[in-house]
């Protein structure tokens, strides 16, 4: 089973892309927002990875560019009528975080917009992820009563504080979070707040 995979972007397509790693290319299939984020072809990316098999596909890769939404994928899939596509569904509209916050409002619209969900799994999906750990430092919510979710405090990440330093710095949101997420492919999951900055900063001088 491949759980990761380090290579130069070959290319990208319209629902996968091809990396290669060592000379040898792998198909991975990738939501829109992952395909949107990825390095241009011929730069280096780290992709973690969800191997499935099927007897009528043979071996599937599903790409990701964290490791919290490899995890929201796979929780999205343990629940009754979330395939592959509607999970990536999901994660192209809500990334782990406001998935979380969308759980924790019992918010059936905001999951319905995926492509591939309706009402009816919507609200299964919020059902299902209750009081799950969807992403990093949040629960998703636990029932308060009969009428009501509460998210837990998110936690403070070395990424999130990255992008408040650099919006600080006058970079705007959606540019800060760009270079953030560029500087965590290039650096790995583990790198802290001052690398990231550091990264994001000489990203913005080239």
């Amino acid at each position: 089973m491949i759980g990761r995979l380090r290579g130069i972007v070959a290319e990208v397509a319209e629902e996968d892309a091809l990396i290669d790693v060592g000379g040898v290319g792998y198909v991975v299939r990738c939501g829109a927002r992952t395909l949107g984020r990825l390095p241009a072809p011929g730069d280096e990316t780290i992709l973690h990875v969800e191997t499935q098999w099927s007897e009528a596909a043979g071996p599937r890769l599903y790409g990701f560019l964290s490791r919290e939404e490899r995890r929201a994928f796979v929780m999205l899939q343990a629940i009754q009528g979330v395939g592959p596509k509607a999970a990536l569904g999901v994660l192209d509209v809500l990334p782990p975080a406001d998935l979380a916050a969308a759980v924790a409002r019992e918010d059936k619209a905001a999951v319905a917009r995926a492509n591939g969900v309706g009402p009816k799994l919507a609200l299964r999906i919020i059902v299902e992820l209750k009081d799950k750990p969807i992403s990093d430092g949040l629960v998703a919510g636990a029932h308060a009563g009969l009428g009501g979710a509460v998210a837990a405090k998110p936690v403070a990440t070395a990424a999130g504080e990255a992008v408040a330093a650099l919006m600080g710095l006058g970079v705007a949101e959606i540019t800060a979070r760009r270079m953030v997420d560029q500087a965590l492919i290039r650096l790995g999951d583990g790198a802290g707040e001052a690398a990231l900055i550091k990264a994001a900063l000489q990203e913005l001088g080239r």
